[in-house]
């Protein structure tokens, strides 16, 4: 039979890539594309699949090595006898499947090769409400990785700044010479305006009684520099309101043997995502980031949603939600909430999100202050749905009425005050009668 040696393909500008787990051993069978190792970098895992079918001969690899592009991993022994063989240089084997881990390992020491780059939204990073009792929201953010050639670290360090607080100007968020130059401009025009804030103290707080010292998980360490980042550079507004979902509510409950058929556990939130769609169709400067002095104004309409992780808060975005009726969000959105607790999140999962929500409504609170998942310029934050008796003008009773508490945080610069409070009543009236979505 013939042999065919299967090599590491294209795996963008990683290199040196860790083997964590290998899913074969000689003698197994292979199907086309079934995986055969996983590697992981300091922001993801990748299962690598076979390119073509047949047995295992022999093994180059094993667990713990560290390869790159075109690194042997195996041997094959092709299925069919007399089958055409690709050369080596003719096999392209499938872009492998990127899935997002968030694993509490400390992230490694090695430096990005020449190269790294990040994708042009950020990579899985904790959530945006750190005023909530869930403070983290992961909202996107390879960027808080610094990605700089040896070359400018070095630059850097030289001049004393951190590169984990500068922004990149090159291809990708790729920070530049000029990038460097421009945070030590800033500094020194912030120190010339003034102090800049005390260190917080070094504490012994064994001094006090018995403590135990916990290390924050790896999405924990990613979440605080992007969370400060967005709460220092984004002048934040946050709306309050509530939205009278009385008759949403006991529609949603006469949908529960259809929605059982279905295999579909419905709640409120696909409601909700379906209406912040076409309150965002109504309100497009929601739906926007800013670049410099431009708005770019998105048509399209991806909805991060905040789901729970062990590890952190994880923001998985429901793509093409204006797309989707109600029952099919309720599956996405069960979907993506099962596959990011079990880390299994491709790269197009988490990046490239429009708008985001951040529901505590299965926890609890009325109101909280959602921070903004930047490049978006928006967030909706919902707490836990409570009854209060309202008056009714046309009986001149109270009638008690289910209200769901909404938190609408918003960049200053994009957004004005009276632009937010008729976005939260266009919404309000969307959930308080859902008919209209159908004007």
């Amino acid at each position: 039979m013939a042999e065919q040696i299967v090599r590491v393909p294209n795996v963008g500008d990683f290199k040196a890539l860790e083997i964590i787990e290998v899913l074969v051993k000689p003698g197994d069978t292979l199907a086309l594309d079934q995986s055969i190792i996983t590697l992981e970098s300091d922001k993801a895992s990748m299962e690598i699949p076979s390119p073509l079918a047949g047995v295992v001969k022999s093994l180059q690899v094993k667990k713990g090595d560290k390869v790159s592009e075109g690194a042997e991993i195996l041997t094959l022994e092709l299925a069919a006898a007399g089958a055409a063989v690709e050369t080596p240089s003719e096999i392209a084997p499938p872009a492998p499947t990127v899935a997002e881990t968030a694993k509490p390992q400390e992230v490694r020491s090695e430096a990005p090769a020449p190269g790294a780059h990040c994708p042009p939204y950020p990579a899985p990073c904790p959530s945006p409400y750190a005023a909530s009792p869930l403070s983290a929201q992961t909202a996107n953010s390879c960027d808080v990785i610094p990605h700089a050639s040896p070359a400018i670290r070095r630059f850097a360090r030289e001049l004393g700044a951190d590169v984990a607080q500068i922004s990149g100007s090159g291809p990708k968020g790729r920070i530049l010479k000029e990038d460097v130059q421009a945070y030590i401009k800033a500094r020194l025009q912030q120190a010339a305006a003034g102090p800049a804030l005390p260190a917080m103290p070094s504490i012994d707080f064994s001094a006090f009684g018995p403590v135990e010292t916990r290390a924050l998980t790896r999405i924990q360490k990613l979440s605080a520099s992007y969370l400060l980042r967005a709460w220092q550079t984004i002048p934040h507004v946050t709306h309050h309101d509530e939205a009278d979902v009385t008759d949403l509510e006991a529609f949603r409950v006469s949908l529960k043997d259809e929605s059982a058929k279905k295999g579909v556990k419905l709640t409120l939130l696909p409601f909700v995502a379906e209406a912040v769609v076409a309150t965002l169709k109504a309100f497009p400067q929601f739906n926007a980031s800013l670049d410099g002095d431009n708005l770019v104004l998105k048509s399209y309409y991806h909805i991060g949603m905040a789901v729970d992780t062990e590890e952190g808060l994880v923001v998985p975005v429901l793509r093409d939600a204006d797309r989707m009726r109600t029952f099919e969000i309720a599956a996405a959105m069960a979907d993506l909430s099962e596959r990011a607790r079990k880390r299994q999140l491709k790269r197009s999962e988490i990046e490239g999100g429009s708008f985001t929500l951040s529901s505590l409504g299965g926890v609890g609170g009325r109101y909280f202050t959602p921070i903004i998942n930047a490049p978006e310029v928006a967030i909706l934050g919902l707490c836990r749905t409570y009854q209060v008796p309202v008056y009714q003008p046309g009986t001149g009773q109270f009638s008690p009425r289910l209200m769901l508490p909404l938190s609408l945080s918003y960049d200053h610069r994009v957004i004005d005050g009276a632009v937010a409070a008729r976005f939260m009543n266009h919404l309000k009236a969307l959930l308080g009668d859902i008919r209209r979505l159908l004007l």
